[in-house]
């Protein structure tokens, strides 16, 4: 019987059947089928299932002809034109007219694809990696989006993962300049107690200076970092995220578990807080996948092979040394920063780090701000400006340094003061000495009906008023002298 298509159950029989010890042609006469299919199945050599896949090769296309076809491929590449390769029409043509082809066209395209086939490489691709204990850390940037003081802010945080314990570091900033990028691995090291041989990241442009990948070049503010931390860098390829895939899965584990639900904070050091925690948790009580060990086994065993962070502290900052203008303000990264009034028209170094700005005269720290991101801002410090107040009363009122600084309650007792601008300049002074939350507190322990003066609120402070009285100091010093010795010498009696 022919065309009798052999399923499981039917291969079940022949098999057992023949088990049993049934002759072949006792089988074909029982089941109904050919001794050439019984022979074929009853010893169990191959199986029902099992198809023989189609396959079939031009006989034109010779080994000859595949060598050509290699060859072609080979001047692309060294070539390395886009625009300029072998197409399988060309490879046809020039076979026809060098080789004396005779074979279709259909075939050569066949056989073109055939064989560019073998030699693509998927991009999908990946290698798995292992490294040593402290060898190498990846770093990399994530952006989302948290509350910070009541304010949707959208905010970058910076990753970065020892690559044999996969411990993990993560911090927020506001922005991926310099001195966001130097502070974050600044704190990462100092978070993994150790550096690393090895720094393993993207092209980031606040660190390249040119090229990508094995041909870039450190900008002289990241060589100058790397080397007082004596680490290498290796830049990334371009799109080629799989070089660094232990870091770029935790940019979206830990926006996923570290920042959801969105949080919301008083500022972005609390953020930063949270996430430090985050990350010790993480290091506690976290197993990765595939690894035998945990996080925090496989970290303590790397701290190990990681090197001594070096005893000088390298600073992150981009600083300037600016002049103090007339209005008592010094210019930064497109944004204005009050001084004291006394460092008017001086020279003063500006230091700008990531989240922060430090204003320093004469080695001393004058003033210190939360970092200003935009352009064309001014942030006035009343202190700063009280003096020159209390030498012109008259602009109290207008002045953008109390505008910025004071309430608008503040502002209306004032008005109130039967001393006028001055007496307001004097009420802005005790704000400056004590804060103005605690001088609006005195204000309400008085009835609604009586306007508490200066003099009322500093009886309160348990301040002593100034006096009108001026004293005068006794610059001529007198000083007196012992007679006695005198009255013995000249035989006088002493009494």
């Amino acid at each position: 019987m022919k065309g009798v298509i052999i399923e499981v159950d039917l291969y079940s029989q022949i098999r057992l059947l023949y088990t049993d010890g049934e002759s072949q042609r006792s089988i074909s006469k029982r089941l109904g089928i050919s001794r050439q299919t019984v022979k074929k199945y009853c010893e169990g050599g191959t199986h029902p299932d099992v198809r023989k896949s189609y396959s079939r090769t031009s006989d034109v296309i010779t080994s000859e002809i595949k060598t050509f076809m290699m060859d072609c491929f080979k001047h692309d590449k060294e070539e390395n034109l886009t625009k300029q390769k072998h197409s399988a029409k060309r490879i046809y043509d020039r076979l026809v007219s060098e080789k004396g082809f005779s074979g279709s066209y259909s075939a050569v395209r066949e056989a073109v694809r055939r064989l560019r086939a073998e030699q693509i490489i998927p991009v999908q691709a990946d290698m798995p990696l292992e490294y040593d204990p402290g060898d190498a850390i990846q770093i990399d940037w994530g952006e989302a989006t948290v509350y910070i003081d009541g304010k949707r802010t959208k905010i970058n945080f910076f990753c970065g993962r020892l690559c044999y314990s996969c411990d993990i570091f993560v911090q927020a900033y506001y922005s991926q300049n310099l001195e966001s990028f130097l502070e974050a691995q600044q704190h990462m090291l100092d978070y993994f107690k150790g550096v690393p041989k090895r720094l393993i990241f993207d092209n980031a442009k606040v660190a390249v200076r040119e090229g990508f990948g094995l041909h870039a070049k450190a900008t002289d503010g990241y060589k100058s970092f790397a080397a007082h931390y004596a680490f290498k860098t290796d830049f990334c390829n371009i799109a080629s995220g799989n070089e660094k895939g232990l870091v770029e899965n935790l940019v979206g584990y830990a926006r996923r578990n570290f920042l959801v639900p969105v949080p919301h904070v008083a500022s972005l050091g609390e953020l930063n807080q949270h996430l430090i925690k985050c990350c010790l948790d993480y290091r506690n009580k976290h197993n990765v996948q595939s690894r035998t060990q945990s996080v925090l086994t496989a970290y303590e065993e790397e701290w190990y092979y990681l090197k001594q962070i070096p005893q000088y502290r390298f600073d992150t900052s981009r600083t300037a040394s600016p002049i103090v203008s007339d209005y008592s303000t010094v210019r930064s990264d497109k944004n204005n920063y009050s001084v004291p009034i006394r460092c008017l028209r001086t020279t003063v170094t500006v230091k700008g780090y990531a989240n922060e700005v430090c204003i320093f005269y004469e080695g001393e720290v004058i003033a210190t701000y939360d970092r200003i991101y935009g352009s064309n801002r001014t942030e006035y410090r009343l202190e700063h400006y009280i003096d020159l107040l209390e030498r012109k009363p008259r602009c109290v009122f207008q002045a953008k340094p109390v505008r910025a600084n004071v309430t608008k309650e503040l502002l209306d007792w004032g008005r109130l003061l039967t001393g006028g601008n001055a007496e307001m300049v004097k009420l802005l002074r005790l704000c400056v000495d004590h804060g103005e939350e605690r001088i609006l507190s005195i204000k309400e322990q008085f009835p609604g009906n009586i306007i508490p003066s200066v003099d009322m609120v500093r009886a309160q402070l348990h301040e002593i008023p100034q006096s009108n009285v001026v004293y005068f100091k006794n610059e001529v010093e007198i000083t007196t002298t012992d007679l006695t010795r005198y009255d013995e010498k000249c035989g006088l009696a002493v009494r």
